[in-house]
């Protein structure tokens, strides 16, 4: 009597493609849901969930009213997450963030009371208006994932994402983030103005004095955190791997990767850009529903983590040439595998 033979061999990317699958069922009814209440935003949308996923952090540069609070506030109700927006003032001081010690008489000792950065959404409205002492309360937070009272730490609550704002018109009474600073955040996303048939659209949902209806939650914080697991298991080629590190090199020495940008850089993009890169990608490739990242993935979001760390010189100011022109041109010459 034969043996029937040994069943084929699993293959692991469609085992894994099936668990990007059902992992990735709540993405596009939030993006339907989100649409529902936020106009002609969908890359912000999409940076928003690669953050998420990656438990990185967004600084936000546009203009007043393009809906920077309702996007972040929109998607922490959708997620059934605690929301607290924090306005940044020149007359800030770090407790006014973390939190601080309060004398209790009747007890005769200290208790402590938990500043705003106790939530799992936190919108810091026009980071640059704080002194440098605020800006680094809340920076530290973001990377430590908890902040420290008087003589005791306290972690934050998970997920913990921080959208930062900056008014890119206004430069009086600012404090600018510091380059060490602005490297802790993964992403700093430019958002424009809505298209005229985009604006209509706004004008038919908002034009009104009645309230907008409350986003119920549809996504767990359990599911978040299921996914996270999935894209931290998404495969990432060897040679996509040494695009990314040849990427984040040639910010440093251009000229090495025959691109003549040497003159105009000032300082290139950090290791943390190459690991927040890779991170990114592999979020990216999440939300298009595939198992594997490619070097479009890569192009896609390369922008955003790169354009607040790469410093042109003054001679590429002179010249009018910025930090995305510089990045357009690596994308551009760069050999993509």
């Amino acid at each position: 009597m034969s043996q029937s033979p040994p069943p084929p061999p699993e293959n692991p990317l469609a085992l894994l493609e099936a668990q990007v699958k059902a992992s990735s069922a709540w993405i596009q009814p939030l993006r339907r849901e989100i649409a529902r209440y936020l106009i002609g935003q969908s890359a912000l949308v999409d940076r928003l969930l690669i953050s998420l996923l990656v438990k990185g952090h967004i600084l936000l540069e546009g203009a007043p009213g393009l809906a920077k609070t309702l996007a972040l506030k929109t998607l922490a109700s959708l997620v059934n997450a605690q929301f607290h927006r924090i306005q940044f003032t020149p007359d800030m001081l770090p407790a006014d963030i973390v939190g601080t010690q309060i004398y209790d008489p009747r007890e005769a000792q200290f208790r402590v009371k938990h500043g705003p950065v106790f939530a799992n959404f936190i919108l810091a409205d026009e980071i640059n208006r704080a002194p440098a002492k605020v800006q680094s309360a809340l920076l530290e937070a973001m990377q430590e994932k908890q902040v420290t009272i008087g003589e005791q730490s306290f972690p934050l609550p998970s997920p913990f994402f921080v959208l930062a704002t900056q008014n890119p018109l206004e430069q009086e009474g600012t404090y600018p983030l510091p380059e060490a600073q602005l490297d802790r955040f993964m992403m700093k996303v430019i958002i424009d103005y809505p298209t005229e048939e985009e604006e209509m659209q706004v004008l038919d949902l908002a034009g009104t004095t009645d309230e907008m209806p409350v986003p119920q939650a549809m996504v767990s914080l359990e599911a978040i955190q299921q996914a996270r697991k999935v894209v931290n298991a998404l495969h990432l080629d060897e040679k996509v791997k040494r695009y990314i590190v040849r990427l984040v090199h040639a910010t440093r020495r251009p000229d090495d990767f025959a691109v003549p940008l040497g003159p105009y850089i000032r300082v290139g993009a950090s290791p943390r850009a190459t690991i927040n890169l890779a991170l990114a990608a592999r979020a990216h490739a999440f939300l298009e529903g595939r198992a594997y990242v490619t070097p479009h993935d890569v192009k896609t979001i390369a922008m955003d983590v790169l354009r607040h760390r790469v410093t042109v010189t003054y001679e590429a100011e002179a010249e009018g040439m910025s930090s995305e022109q510089v990045i357009s041109r690596l994308l551009n010459e760069l050999p993509v595998p």
